[in-house]
């Protein structure tokens, strides 16, 4: 067969006047399933390898030179500064009347953990990152609250790493416990109503686990509850139910799993009920007072719910409560003797209540389309707490009554921005097969539309994520200056249920890229912008996306940020966590998989000569979800391969990485670099 050869790079190539590190090709060749692959920068898989830290260190140095020397860095910075130094606070977790959150002061640059020991009581700083800490990158994390409200479980991250270790810490005395749980991914993490044991589970390598530990003892051992055999690809994750009289754990393979076990530990007798097995759905149950409420796709791709007697747990005696609509549910909570049930209507948010019998009770009003998200209910309390974000409007903390559809404001993220200055709409447009596809689109109020905007284009398209809309300082501050800020809800994410993300996973992901590549089209037909003034943003999943993009239509955009992306699609999966997500790229392993995965891999769609867009790659040494590999790799590819003269960049963190936790400081200038970028490219 003929090979399939990438284009290699010379030393200190010069480029449009910047002259780019050395990266000199070493080429790797190796065979698979008859195709002839050859790899130039198979060497820069090698995180420690002195050669490796040389040329992320001279990649650095390049970068900040570039953007350092922007004189509209300095704006940016400043806009970005009053916009994050605000007072910013979390959904809180409610226990026997203590409020508990976690906070970032706009005098702080990190979050704390705070509590209150009523509702009208001044807040106290309860867990300062400072002193719990290693470091200005380390960040703390809420994770658990015992029922009693007097004992807190807390994480604590270094860098943006995935790992956490979990401390407790008495609210009265203040004092931590000797007990830690050692670094690892911690899933879920919850106490009982004394805050005497713990459950927890976590994903280490090799597969996940579910524990039990007694806290009140200092040497006790985790006693393991379930994981005994679930090897790399599996998830496992659980839930104490409120009355602690049941555990349930959810099963399944791979983050885009179309199938989900449920099974239930009855703790009192050690008794496990296995509720689901085997049925090809996605399912998520919850249990209060022997009674399990199940949200499945089986049969109903948006979902619907079930309650199902754990006396007469087989199929023939579940109860469909709250059958399938015509918009997808998204999640569901026991709250106060009800069942508070999330939609998603055209990619933006609804809440509705239920009785536990399915009864419709009322509608929770929302302060217009936007996003709800961090829900906190609990089945024997009336209280519900959310946050509302959307495009235009910072976060807030909603709190409502189960009694009553009128939300109060329990806090809110007062950054300086009028929001009636920012406009948005929801406009559709047709992919290349003619599916309907919504987009969100802000500006500021009365721009004119001449086809000479810049335009700035996020979408994710993956996962059964939803994207609904949600602020962001930096597309605030990008649309204050005069751009267009798009959101696209592309097929692979869970708008429009699992159907919706069925049609964009494995063999259908090119439909995402399709997607995507038409909502460009449409943004420049439409008259918002045009091709040289049109730039791609994506993240992880969406790094992905947008380096798709940039390789199957180079000529489209005229800048693109790619951050924390997966690239070289044909060995993602030997990396960090990877193997999880097979079931929704598929594997090269396999040889029809690696067929459709081959033609879209971004790294190996590369071709010498081609004038491709100006890029930022964006990665840091601390993801340990994504593997930094993939931006080094791609840049010196570009850097190597681009005849257009647009500067190849690699923004590259050797601290800070996938799972956020950063101080304040680092998002601000974070932001003013891809700002920086945006601005230089786009002539804003």
């Amino acid at each position: 067969m003929r090979p399939v050869i990438l284009a290699f790079a010379f030393p200190l190539l010069m480029n449009a006047q910047i002259r780019y590190p050395a990266a000199p090709p070493r080429p790797v060749t190796e065979t698979l399933h008859g195709v002839t692959l050859t790899d130039p920068y198979r060497w820069l898989e090698e995180d420690h390898a002195p050669e490796t830290r040389g040329y992320v260190q001279e990649q650095m140095r390049l970068t900040r030179s570039l953007l350092d020397a922007r004189p509209d860095r300095a704006a940016f910075r400043q806009r970005l500064t009053e916009l994050h130094r605000a007072d910013k606070t979390d959904v809180p977790i409610v226990r026997n009347g203590r409020y508990f959150y976690t906070k970032r002061p706009a005098t702080s640059t990190r979050e704390a953990i705070y509590f209150r020991a009523s509702a009208t009581s001044e807040e106290a700083l309860l867990v300062d990152p400072a002193q719990v800490t290693s470091g200005p990158l380390s960040s703390v994390q809420l994770m658990s609250v015992s029922a009693d409200g007097r004992w807190v479980a807390f994480g604590i991250r270094e860098g943006g790493a995935d790992e956490q270790i979990v401390r407790f810490l008495n609210a009265d005395s203040r004092q931590i416990r000797p007990a830690t749980l050692p670094p690892s991914r911690y899933l879920e993490v919850d106490l009982t109503a004394d805050g005497s044991t713990v459950y927890f589970c976590d994903l280490p390598t090799g597969g996940p686990r579910v524990f039990r530990l007694d806290l009140t003892r200092d040497e006790a051992a985790p006693e393991k509850l379930f994981g005994e055999g679930l090897g790399e690809r599996m998830i496992a994750r659980h839930r104490l139910s409120a009355d602690e009289r049941h555990l349930v754990v959810e099963v399944f393979e791979g983050s885009s799993a179309d199938r989900v076990d449920v099974h239930i530990l009855e703790i009192a007798t050690g008794r496990w009920i296995s509720l689901i097995r085997g049925l090809e759905a996605r399912s998520s149950a919850l249990v209060h007072e022997g009674i399990a409420y199940v949200m499945t796709n089986w049969n109903a791709p948006r979902n619907r719910v079930y309650r199902i007697d754990l006396k007469k747990p087989q199929r023939p005696f579940w109860r469909l409560i709250i059958p399938e609509g015509p918009d997808a549910i998204e999640e569901f909570h026991l709250a106060g003797g009800h069942l508070l049930v999330q939609t998603l209507r055209n990619a933006t948010a609804r809440l509705e209540l239920f009785s536990l019998e399915g009864r419709p009770v009322r509608q929770l009003e929302l302060p217009g389309p936007g996003t709800a998200s961090g829900t906190r209910a609990s089945a024997d309390a009336p209280e519900i707490f959310l946050q509302y974000t959307s495009l235009n409007t910072p976060a807030r903390i909603l709190r409502y009554e189960t009694s009553g559809s009128q939300p109060s404001e329990w806090a809110r993220t007062d950054a300086p921005l009028d929001a009636s200055s920012l406009e948005v709409k929801q406009v559709w447009f047709e992919s290349k097969d003619g599916a309907r596809v919504p987009m969100f689109v802000m500006t500021r109020r009365g721009l004119p539309l001449d086809s000479a905007r810049p335009a700035l284009l996020y979408a994710y398209g993956g996962f059964n994520v939803s994207v609904t809309p949600a602020f962001s300082q930096n597309f605030a501050a990008f649309a204050e200056r005069g751009g267009v800020v798009a959101v696209a809800n592309l097929r692979g994410g869970g708008e429009f249920g699992e159907q919706w993300h069925k049609a964009g996973m494995l063999d259908k992901k090119q439909n995402v890229f399709d997607d995507f590549i038409a909502a460009a089209e449409w943004l420049i037909a439409n008259q918002y912008t045009n091709r040289e003034k049109l730039a791609i943003y994506g993240g992880s999943n969406g790094g992905l996306l947008v380096g798709a993009a940039l390789t199957q239509r180079p000529e489209l955009y005229r800048a693109v940020v790619c951050s924390v992306p997966l690239l070289d699609m044909l060995r993602y999966h030997k990396f960090l966590i990877a193997p999880l997500w097979v079931p929704e790229y598929g594997s090269a392993d396999d040889a029809r998989q690696f067929a459709y995965i081959r033609k879209y891999s971004p790294y190996h769609n590369v071709k010498k000569g081609e004038k491709y867009p100006a890029v930022l790659f964006v990665t840091g040494d601390s993801d340990t979800r994504v593997a930094p590999l993939h931006a080094r790799k791609m840049a010196a590819l570009l850097q190597a391969s681009s005849g257009s003269g647009h500067p190849i960049l690699l923004h590259y963190d050797t601290a800070s990485g996938h799972s956020g936790g950063l101080p304040v400081t680092k998002l601000i200038d974070d932001g003013a670099d891809m700002l920086t970028f945006l601005a230089w490219q786009l002539g804003m």
